[in-house]
């Protein structure tokens, strides 16, 4: 070994990077530090790891109760799986597809499969007619024959609908699909970024449905086009079905076993990882930094800290030392997940799918997952006659129906719910179990304006020495986001660290 070499080795022994959050980013990030023989001490404020993905014990089943799921495009999540020794149990989810309910004079009806976003190719196919109606359909056609030069570039995506296509595409399958996977509302969510390239698709074809069909015929059978921009559900945490065709797969078992297998492989590598241990504050120091936290007498000393924490934490606790980065909370979007184990046979059929979305207004409820119609491996797990359903509440500025019950009342908001969205009887003696979790989820990354926000962000925080910040807010939600964004970081954090005078 040469001499350069052997000091560079000994330099990454003696450097410590502390990385503040156990959530999926953090461990992620950690285990790049420690790949290049970094000393890393991972600090969580909570006494378990993974963040918003985790599982629990529901009936006397082990159990998805955050993040089901992840988004296929890319490959970075299944490559990441191969190399912790879980490639052989990644499934695809059942095709059959999710419903939409609350539709007025229809009730529910499958969510059309064709589409981007919601949105059709063609507004007279007959899954698109049976819930827009005949009137719905024939306003959708008006998009055809309008002008070319009435044609812009549209920001809103609720905008560009309404004005296009018009109220019924708009309300019945537009906002379900924005509500179910961004926990947004059509009009504030970027046409950009939400679906890249559909603006330069209606200039050149002159009207939306058209742009529709061309971003279908050009996208590969691995990536379909109504696949949604981030995981289904999101790893926020909400239970919400799929958008129809999107391309996403679990792990036998739950996704938690990620987390369990990141784990594992830094207690191998010899990181310290330590839970119920809270980041207190940051300072720098003449050989990088301080942090205090919440067990320890003296702040902890490291040549470099990267923050992976929500965005209002880490607003919170960066503020005082990034110039320019407001500590300010934004307003995000909060879900309570409620996961029931019921004893429904009447269910064995699926009868509608593998979820619902709801029409905003329509039902308390926003989204419902039928898990064990959607995921052999529930299916598997229970007994003949019981069933996995995960009912989600609450939206962007929607406090959940569920946020002034107690659990037990939560449960049984949640069996009616799913009964009403389903459209079967679920009486009182049916339930069996029932798990409620609350998630604050990242602002949406397709929100307008949003990639502003972080971009800034990051531009404060990566102008700091040493310091470096990750997770959903800054990459987005889902796993295929927030995994390559966390590595990214890292690199950058450790090549600093490893690299400096």
């Amino acid at each position: 070994m040469s001499e350069p070499l052997d000091r560079l080795v000994q330099h990454a022994h003696e450097t410590r990077v502390i990385v503040i959050g156990g959530g999926v980013s953090g461990l992620v990030a950690a285990r790049e530090c420690a790949k290049v023989g970094l000393r890393v001490t991972v600090l969580e404020a909570s006494d378990a790891l993974g963040g918003v993905v985790r599982s629990a014990e529901v009936g006397g089943m082990t159990l998805d109760v955050g993040a089901e799921s992840f988004a296929t495009r890319g490959g970075v999540v299944r490559d990441l799986l191969d190399e912790l020794g879980l490639g052989a149990d990644v499934v695809s989810p059942n095709p059959a597809g999710a419903w939409v309910a609350g539709v007025p004079g229809v009730g529910a009806a499958p969510l059309p499969k064709g589409g981007v976003l919601g949105i059709p190719d063609n507004p007279f196919a007959p899954d698109v007619r049976r819930v827009i109606g005949w009137s719905g359909a024939w306003r959708a056609y008006v998009d055809r024959v309008r002008p070319p030069l009435t044609i812009g570039h549209a920001l809103s995506l609720g905008k560009l609908v309404r004005s296009r296509l018009g109220a019924r595409v708009l309300d019945r399958l537009v906002a379900p699909v924005t509500s179910g996977v961004y926990s947004a509302r059509p009009d504030d969510i970027d046409v950009d970024l939400a679906a890249p390239g559909l603006n330069a698709a209606l200039t050149r074809t002159g009207s939306l449905t058209g742009a529709v069909a061309e971003l279908r015929a050009r996208r590969p059978p691995s990536r379909p086009a109504d696949a949604p921009a981030s995981d289904v559900p999101v790893t926020a945490g909400a239970a919400k079905a799929p958008a129809p065709g999107g391309a996403v797969q679990g792990i036998v078992g739950g996704m938690s076993r990620l987390v369990d297998a990141l784990a594992a492989g830094l207690r191998d590598a010899d990181v310290e990882v330590r839970t119920g241990v809270r980041a207190g504050g940051l300072s720098q120091v003449d050989d990088g930094w301080a942090v205090s936290t919440s067990v320890d007498d003296e702040p902890l000393r490291a040549q470099a800290v990267i923050v992976a924490l929500p965005e209002g934490s880490a607003r919170q606790l960066l503020a005082p030392v990034v110039p320019g980065l407001e500590e300010g909370d934004p307003i995000a979007p909060v879900v309570e997940v409620v996961t029931l184990v019921l004893d429904a046979p009447v269910l064995d059929s699926a009868p509608r799918g593998t979820g619902v979305l709801t029409v905003p207004g329509s039902h308390v409820a926003k989204a419902l997952t039928h898990s064990s119609a959607k995921w052999d491996w529930v299916r598997d797990a229970a007994d003949p006659g019981i069933h996995v359903v995960r009912v989600s509440f609450g939206a962007q500025g929607e406090e959940p129906a569920t946020a002034a019950l107690d659990d037990d009342g939560a449960a049984h908001l949640a069996l009616s719910e799913a009964a009403a969205m389903l459209g079967v009887e679920l009486p009182a003696s049916s339930l069996r179990a029932a798990h409620r979790v609350r998630y604050v989820q990242s602002q949406p990354a397709a929100t307008i304006g949003r990639a502003a926000v972080t971009q800034a962000a990051r531009g404060a925080v990566r102008a700091v020495p040493g310091l470096g910040a990750t997770g959903a807010w800054l990459s987005g939600t889902g796993l295929a986001q927030v995994i390559p964004d966390a590595r990214d970081e890292a690199d950058r954090v450790r090549s600093v660290a490893l690299w400096r005078s």
